[in-house]
């Protein structure tokens, strides 16, 4: 059996991404040995009767002492929080990363405390489902997905090259970029689209009652599969929206503008506008599907995506 990757790897947050890395890490044999952390004593204890690590504690200092990667999976707005504890009893040496969909803040709230010696790389797999949980887990989650590291200057390349042996060996395609872009292009390929997705399932609640039971009652169709994302986990994307405002807002901005000329376009019947639009934007759509970030079939093909072979960079 081959040497691990790491002798040990903490998990501080086992939710979704917590729990489907401890399940991929014990797959490939990744680790020595898995701490997992979290705050809640239920959370723990379910992770703990899922058999997702060896050791497990509500005190993340202790989870972290001796690892050699540490992976924060906590909500945004907590990683400042998290690097304040854990930051005197990281290892030198160790990698210490995390999964958060905003860099720039993130950085902001964890760079102050990380110890020298330790390597910090920001990192965010683009990988997630609307479900959370250490039950949400599962090991195929980043198998073909793409894993984004906005490292700091002057990082060590040799750290930056493990981190990314360890995501690929996870299943996930590596790719870096400059916080503010990442930024930006999360805003308009994720958090955009969970804010509409909110949206929309508010405007049907703001209906009369009688109009809002025939939206469930046929919500098998366009709004069952577009308002897919409004099940996300309510804290996470609250923090995700505060970190990432001013990005959001210039999205927003924009989407706004694109709406008022179909609004334009439909008060004036205008079908060549509307046709021209829907075809250019379904090509795009199309694309997707052919880099393989989705496939044509029902439901988002989620459940056949996750046996899709994995496509070489």
């Amino acid at each position: 059996m081959s040497k691990p990757l790491f002798e040990k790897i903490a998990l501080v947050g086992i939710g979704l991404i917590g729990s489907s890395l401890a399940r991929v890490i014990c797959r490939e044999g990744l680790a020595g040995h898995i701490a997992i952390a979290t705050r809640s004593a239920e959370t723990l204890k379910r992770a703990e009767e899922l058999k997702l690590g060896d050791g497990y504690t509500t005190d993340a200092k202790e989870a972290v002492r001796g690892a050699d990667l540490v992976v924060v999976s906590v909500p945004v707005g907590g990683s400042g929080a998290v690097a304040e504890v854990i930051a005197p009893a990281l290892t030198t040496g160790a990698i210490l990363t995390d999964v958060g969909s905003t860099k720039v803040s993130v950085i902001a709230r964890m760079q102050p405390f990380v110890p020298e010696g330790v390597h910090f790389i920001p990192g965010h797999p683009l990988a997630g489902t609307e479900k959370s949980g250490p039950d949400a887990g599962f090991a195929e989650l980043f198998e073909n997905r793409w894993c984004i590291f906005t490292p700091l200057e002057g990082t060590d390349p040799a750290a930056l090259e493990k981190l990314s042996e360890f995501w690929r060996r996870c299943g996930s395609h590596i790719d870096t970029m400059e916080p503010q872009h990442h930024d930006m292009t999360m805003a308009i390929v994720s958090h955009l689209p969970h804010m509409i997705a909110y949206n929309i399932v508010g405007t049907a609640d703001d209906l009369e009652t009688a109009t809002k039971n025939k939206v469930i009652k046929y919500s098998a169709t366009g709004f069952r599969d577009f308002t897919r994302l409004a099940s996300s986990d309510p804290t996470m994307w609250r923090d995700v929206c505060l970190n990432n405002r001013d990005a959001i807002l210039e999205m927003l901005a924009r989407f706004s503008e694109d709406l008022a000329y179909l609004q334009r376009a439909l008060r004036w019947c205008q079908g060549d506008k509307l046709f021209d639009f829907f075809t250019r934007t379904r090509a795009i759509r199309r694309s997707i599907i052919v880099a393989g970030q989705d496939v044509d079939v029902p439901d988002f093909g989620r459940q056949a995506l996750r046996n899709l072979p994995l496509t070489q960079e």
